[in-house]
C-alpha cells in the first residue's frame, strides 16, 4: 500500500493540533516541530500541517483562504450513518463547522465538516450494495426506480 501525505497550510499549529486530536486522530511526533505537524488519519493516511511559511518553501503558487475558497474536499467512509454523526458531534464540538446541511441520497449518508482554517471533511456511509455494485443496484434492490 502507498502511504498518502495530504499536504494542507494552517494559520495555527497548535490550534489545528487541538481540533485533530479531539476527533480521534494521533498526532505522530517523530514528524512534528513548530512548523509541521503529522496528522496519522488511518494506517497510510496522514494530513501534514505545515505553518504557511513552512508551506510556502514548497511551491511558487499562492496560498489560498481556506475560509474563503475551496481547493479540495477529503472524504472519509465510516461504517454507518450514526458514526458519520458521531465524527461531526466531535468535529463541532472542537471549533469546527457546519457548512450545508447532511446529503441523504438514501444509498449514501454524507455531511461536511470545516476544521477552523476552513479545510473542507466530508464523511459518509455508504449502503454495502450500492459501494460494491453501484447506486442503480441498491435502488433496484430497495424497489426504487432511478
Amino acid at each position: 500500500m502507498t502511504d498518502i501525505f495530504v499536504n494542507l497550510p494552517t494559520t495555527d499549529l497548535e490550534r489545528t493540533k487541538a481540533f485533530y486530536t479531539a476527533i480521534g486522530w494521533e498526532i505522530n511526533p517523530l514528524f512534528t516541530d513548530e512548523n509541521a505537524a503529522c496528522v496519522v488519519v488511518d494506517t497510510n493516511i496522514y494530513f501534514m500541517f505545515l505553518t504557511h511559511e513552512f508551506f510556502a518553501t514548497f511551491t511558487d503558487k499562492q496560498i489560498i483562504d481556506t475560509k474563503t475558497s475551496a481547493q479540495a474536499s477529503t472524504a472519509f467512509s465510516r461504517e454507518n450513518r450514526d458514526a458519520v454523526d458521531e465524527m461531526m458531534e466531535k468535529g463541532l464540538a472542537a471549533g469546527g463547522t457546519e457548512p450545508r446541511p447532511a446529503q441523504d441520497y438514501g444509498f449514501m449518508y454524507s455531511r461536511d465538516l470545516e476544521d477552523p482554517d476552513g479545510n473542507i471533511l466530508g464523511f459518509l456511509y455508504m449502503d454495502p450494495v450500492a459501494a460494491e455494485k453501484g447506486p442503480e443496484a441498491f435502488m433496484a434492490e430497495q424497489g426504487v426506480q432511478a
